[in-house]
Parts: structure tokens; C-alpha cells; sequence
């Protein structure tokens, strides 16, 4: 059966901005009565987060059968986010939308960008037909969308986050750009 999530992750703010911004947004959520604002043990594996609102239905499409089971986990730190067990299989470049297979050299151009951003916050990968440094959070993935942001919000078996309501949070994080990802373990 395996445990359901969905993630609206920042990729303009930085650790400075993030706890800021996350503490806007669960504040709104809570006001809307999405969410609630003690935190309990209602993420899976994880940290303490947020179980379902009085108004959890607010956030969601009408065609819901189950109610949540889960909370709102909310990473302050930068984190990698991930649809799931499976790589993707290329990468796309924003600057040239051309699609780089993500073979062994390119995977490890990727993996070496990516330990970098963890420590630092920055780290470029150059796209390998229009040789232009593109910051890692910048690129797109096929099929299984990765993510390189902070704050990051994971909804955890929750039904299917409207289109509506993402644009909502995401109008609480100051205009930046987010990405959603989905998935399943």
C-alpha cells in the first residue's frame, strides 16, 4: 500500500528566509483551519508536524474518498526533495530546454552539484549542449521530479492538493517560484 506525498518546495528563499516564510504559511494554513498548529507525531518516520484542520477540505479537489491520514511536515533547511524510489532519466536545462540523459558521468556531474548545494546552498551543473553554469534548483527532471529548496511543505496521505490551494501558499512565500512534486513509498 505504501504511505502518499505531495511537497510545494521554495527554490528562491534561503535558510536565512525559511523559517520566516514557513511560520507564514502554516500560520495562514492554520487560520484557513487547514492544518492545526500543535504539532503531533501524525508524519510518518518523521519529525513532529501538523495533523489535518477542521478545514483540511479546503485544500484539496472534491472528488476526495478518504479524509487525511497524515499531517504537514515543513523543512526549514535546505533540503532534496524526490517523487519517489526512482531516478529520472534526464535532466532538462532551463536555458536551452535541451534533455541530457543522466548516465553514469552525468549522474555523477548531478551528485557532485548536489553535495555541494547541501553544504554551501549554491552549486551549478553545466548543461552539456549549451555549456551555460545553471544553478542546480533551476533544472527539471523527467519523470521523477527532484527538488533542491527551502522551505519545503510535505502533505502526507493526504488527498489530491488543488491547483487553487497551491497557488495560495505559494502566494505566502513572497512571489517565489515553487515546485510540486508527488509521490509514493
Amino acid at each position: 500500500m505504501g504511505d502518499r506525498f505531495q511537497v510545494i518546495v521554495d527554490l528562491d528563499a534561503d535558510e536565512a528566509d525559511a523559517g520566516r516564510l514557513a511560520q507564514r504559511v502554516v500560520e495562514g494554513l492554520v487560520a484557513e483551519g487547514v492544518v492545526l498548529a500543535e504539532r503531533t507525531r501524525c508524519v510518518p518516520g518523521g519529525p513532529p508536524g501538523h495533523p489535518p484542520g477542521p478545514h483540511w477540505e479546503r485544500a484539496v479537489s472534491d472528488d476526495w474518498d478518504v479524509e487525511p491520514s497524515d499531517g504537514l511536515a515543513v523543512h526549514t533547511r535546505r533540503t532534496g526533495f524526490t517523487s519517489g524510489a526512482d531516478l529520472p532519466g534526464a535532466a532538462v536545462c532551463p536555458r536551452c530546454a535541451a534533455s541530457t540523459p543522466l548516465g553514469d558521468a552525468a549522474w555523477q556531474r548531478v551528485g557532485t552539484a548536489m553535495r555541494k548545494w547541501s553544504d554551501t546552498g549554491a552549486a551549478a551543473v553545466d548543461c552539456p549542449a549549451c555549456a551555460a553554469a545553471v544553478a542546480l534548483p533551476d533544472w527539471t527532471w523527467d519523470e521523477a521530479p527532484l527538488a533542491f529548496g527551502c522551505p519545503g511543505f510535505e502533505f502526507w496521505n493526504w488527498p489530491e492538493l488543488t491547483g487553487a490551494f497551491r497557488a495560495r501558499l505559494t502566494g505566502l512565500l513572497d512571489g517565489h517560484r515553487t515546485v510540486y512534486l508527488w509521490g509514493k513509498i
